[in-house]
């Protein structure tokens, strides 16, 4: 059984926020998913191919390991190109330390101990390289919904924090690197601060904060980090705040104010996402703990047809005497698909101009947004 630390450096986002939440999503079960249990064997794989590039483990051990995990049901091509974007990508960076310091260390999967600001505080870092005057932490994460930026990353920065009080009184270690690989996404970013610094922010932020999410004190706060807290579904402060949205007086005035319409833009998308949880939560207790809910059933859906063997659908086509056209649909390779076939470059070279890009729906975002604006049409200036 894995051991899991109550104030986790990946959950950092969330605590050091809302510091009432951990000790109730302790009492919850642990969630897994599908996508979860694929970073998992990712972050295996990628272990595996670093170490064995670096002589840590024989070649024999490398090569029945390896076919060990490629038997997963979840490992695929891209998930072996991945990693070894990864691996190639963890071995430069580890070449580039040895270069400055000839005595450069590259660890694996080191566990690391910041209990001094987070009680009983720990976790375990993917690529950890220590050179002269710097310190290295980089993270794999597979997934490829959202690029994650290494900018002010607490989970990192916890990390590097365990990285200091494990290897301080060794190295004289000056600036911390962070770094977060994401292949699958073509993103690795980096992020960059003194050890002065970040000593200054566990004392001054980290220690009070988690001193109070230990204890279950301090308050609940709403925000972003809700959409992956356990008790997301339950949370009371969650529905009083997404609540505030329907309690709006549409009476009056009999219209709504410009600062009322943007209340309603800019909280949509937390609103919807809250309502999703809530009727997650309350389909999964109806199926799997047969919960009754006030004034709803469950019921089945429609369906979708599909072939339970299709080479015996095409025989008794052929045979009832109906040719491949009637059969069979043809289609050019999505645009995506040649492009990660043929690489980037080539793909230019070979059709890049005889790609056309259609512009993307046009849409209200928070200013702070990184998407360059666009200006309303002259018409619109003309009608104002």
């Amino acid at each position: 059984m894995t051991e899991h630390a109550l104030l986790s450096a990946s959950g950092a986002h969330r605590w050091l926020a809302c510091t009432k939440a951990p000790r109730l999503e302790a009492a919850m079960e642990e969630e897994s998913s599908f996508y979860a249990n694929e970073g998992t064997l990712a972050h295996n794989i990628a272990e595996l191919k670093i170490a064995k590039e670096l002589g840590i483990i024989s070649k024999q051990k490398y090569g029945r390991k390896l076919k060990e995990l490629r038997a997963d049901p979840l490992f695929t091509d891209e998930m072996n190109k991945a990693t070894e974007l990864h691996k190639d990508f963890c071995l430069e960076r580890f070449y580039e330390a040895k270069a400055v310091t000839q005595d450069a260390v590259i660890l694996l999967e080191q566990r690391l101990d910041f209990s001094p600001w987070v009680p009983e505080g720990f976790g375990t870092a993917d690529t950890t390289i220590i050179g002269d005057k710097n310190l290295e932490i980089i993270d794999l994460k597979y997934g490829k919904g959202i690029a994650v930026s290494a900018f002010e990353n607490t989970q990192m920065k916890l990390y590097a924090l365990g990285a200091i009080n494990q290897f301080g009184f060794l190295y004289d270690i000056e600036t911390i690197s962070m770094t977060i690989s994401q292949p699958r996404l073509d993103s690795f970013s980096t992020y960059e601060m003194s050890v002065e610094e970040l000593l200054k922010w566990a004392d001054e932020v980290v220690k009070p904060k988690a001193e109070q999410a230990f204890k279950g004190e301090g308050d609940f706060q709403v925000g972003d980090h809700c959409r992956f807290c356990k008790i997301r579904a339950l949370c009371r402060a969650r529905a009083e705040e997404n609540q505030k949205l329907a309690c709006l007086d549409f009476q009056k005035p009999p219209f709504l104010t410009d600062e009322e319409v943007v209340e309603v833009l800019t909280s949509i998308d937390e609103l919807l996402s809250w309502a999703k949880d809530v009727q997650e939560y309350a389909l999964t207790m109806a199926i799997d703990e047969n919960k009754q809910w006030p004034g709803l059933k469950l019921v089945e859906g429609r369906g979708t047809r599909k072939y339970t063997d299709e080479d015996e659908v095409i025989k008794a086509l052929q045979s009832a005497g109906y040719d491949d056209e009637s059969i069979y649909k043809k289609s050019i390779k999505t645009i995506t698909a040649l492009e990660k076939e043929l690489g980037k470059k080539r793909f230019n070279e070979l059709i890049g101009a005889l790609v056309t890009k259609a512009p993307g729906k046009i849409k209200l975002v928070p200013e702070d947004d990184q998407r360059p604006e666009i200006k309303a049409s002259p018409q619109a200036d003309f009608n104002n």
